[in-house]
């Protein structure tokens, strides 16, 4: 018989679940968490209008449909700002304009290029469709609309082993020769277009551009004797984007720090967009909340002395088949816990200073916590954190949830570890901290 705790655990999961199926890419990220927040009472502010924020009030701003920051007003004087950043895009194959290209007098595929460090073998045979960003020509000027073929539209075949007996041997992938999908037969020439317009109920010669992107169709599910694994497209980072969202809606009212959720986008190709975590938004936001609070200056920068950042996106854990990858003692596990990420190059944001919070903070919410180092004869990646806190100077820590095959088209993760992330986010959006400006900072 499921105990309540098995009950309540499988119905988060099934909610991450949902909304991983529903989120092909960033711009529907951006939309359905903008729709629950909605339901949940947030109000929309947009970046192109000035702001009338209140105290106690919830709010939210996208940015180039694909980024999106919200926050929760304190209804006391805002003594700080906790921020959990995520990302909202996963490595894909994008579309590239004039797509269509017509092979051996036979086939229609489609031209497309890497989108950020992908598991290209992960893509091959799988039943794929496409989504992403049309813009159109109306009558009242350009507008956008969002684009998914709810339909397996097309496959990269692999090649044969008997064509390519190299193939289990570190054969290398050209993305331009081995990479590309078809879409159908020579009849279908012409077709892909057409496709993508009926689906938002234009004219083709209304399209003036688009943003597609490819994504797997398989859907999410439970893995396991024990249903201990969740398996899907996108974990990384819609998994912790999920718990930061959860955890900012589920959190208490009363603390009197400021509560904002940030997912940036274009993480995985650097954040250098005006989109991503190199930009100003999150400064920016930051800034126009102040200004509506009617903070000074020297207000804000008082106010960012008792803030915190926790730069949230997926760990590796601990490879069952590649032990030897991992370092020899910070060895992440599945359902152990949230991962904090140390890297001695800097390409995390944790310091002692940052660590140590982020610790009492698992401690109160009663969290497990575990730690990541990369081996050191291996070059590690980056992530948001150090990126953001060079905009927005805050003490700042990075971590993740524990997954193997990040950045395959289909990942593995643990059921546990999303409802710790969201205990910590929920906890985290009740605290204060504060900088008692003796190199100390109380937590409360």
């Amino acid at each position: 018989m499921a105990t309540a705790k098995s009950t309540h655990l499988k119905d988060i999961n099934n909610d991450l679940l949902s909304f991983l199926d529903k989120t092909p890419n960033s711009f529907f990220a951006v939309k359905n968490i903008s729709d629950e927040l909605t339901n949940q009472g947030f109000e929309r502010l947009l970046e192109s209008k000035k702001w009338s924020i209140k105290k106690g009030g919830k709010y939210f701003v996208t940015r180039n449909d694909s980024a999106i920051i919200a926050f929760k007003i304190p209804a006391k004087k805002a003594a700080g700002f906790n921020i959990i950043a995520t990302h909202t895009d996963s490595p894909a194959f994008m579309v590239k304009p004039n797509a269509e290209i017509e092979a051996g007098n036979q086939y229609i595929k489609l031209n497309v290029e890497k989108y950020g460090g992908m598991l290209c073998s992960t893509w091959l045979d799988r039943p794929l469709s496409v989504a992403g960003r049309v813009v159109i020509n109306t009558k009242n000027g350009i507008e956008t609309r969002l684009v998914n073929i709810d339909k397996n539209l097309m496959v990269i075949p692999n090649l044969c082993i008997h064509m390519n007996r190299e193939a289990n041997n570190n054969a290398s992938i050209s993305i331009q020769k081995d990479m590309l999908p078809i879409v159908g037969s020579l009849d279908v020439k012409g077709k892909f277009m057409d496709i993508i317009a009926k689906s938002i109920k234009v004219s083709e010669d209304d399209i003036l551009d688009t943003d597609l992107y490819l994504y797997n169709r398989e859907k999410g599910t439970i893995v396991g004797i024990d249903d201990e694994y969740i398996s899907s497209g996108r974990l990384d980072d819609l998994q912790c984007t999920f718990g930061a969202m959860k955890g900012l809606l589920e959190a208490a009212d009363g603390s009197t720090s400021i509560s904002m959720m940030a997912a940036l986008d274009n993480e995985e190709v650097g954040s250098s967009t005006k989109q991503g975590a190199d930009s100003s938004f999150l400064e920016s936001v930051v800034k126009r909340i102040s200004t509506s609070l009617e903070m000074n200056d020297e207000d804000l920068e008082i106010a960012l002395q008792s803030s915190f950042m926790i730069s949230a996106d997926n760990a590796h854990a601990m490879h069952p088949n590649n032990m030897d990858k991992s370092d020899p003692v910070n060895k992440p596990q599945i359902n152990k816990g949230i991962v904090i990420k140390y890297s001695g190059n800097q390409k995390y944001a944790t310091d002692a200073i940052s660590g140590a919070i982020l610790k009492k903070l698992c401690k109160k919410a009663n969290v497990p916590f575990q730690i990541f180092t990369n081996n050191s004869d291996s070059a590690g990646g980056s992530t948001l954190g150090n990126i953001s806190s060079s905009h927005l100077s805050i003490n700042t820590v990075d971590i993740g949830l524990p997954q193997l095959a990040m950045h395959s088209s289909y990942e593995l993760a643990g059921c546990k570890d999303t409802e710790y992330l969201i205990s910590l986010a929920k906890c985290f959006y009740e605290c204060e901290l504060k900088n008692n400006g003796k190199n100390g900072i109380n937590l409360k």
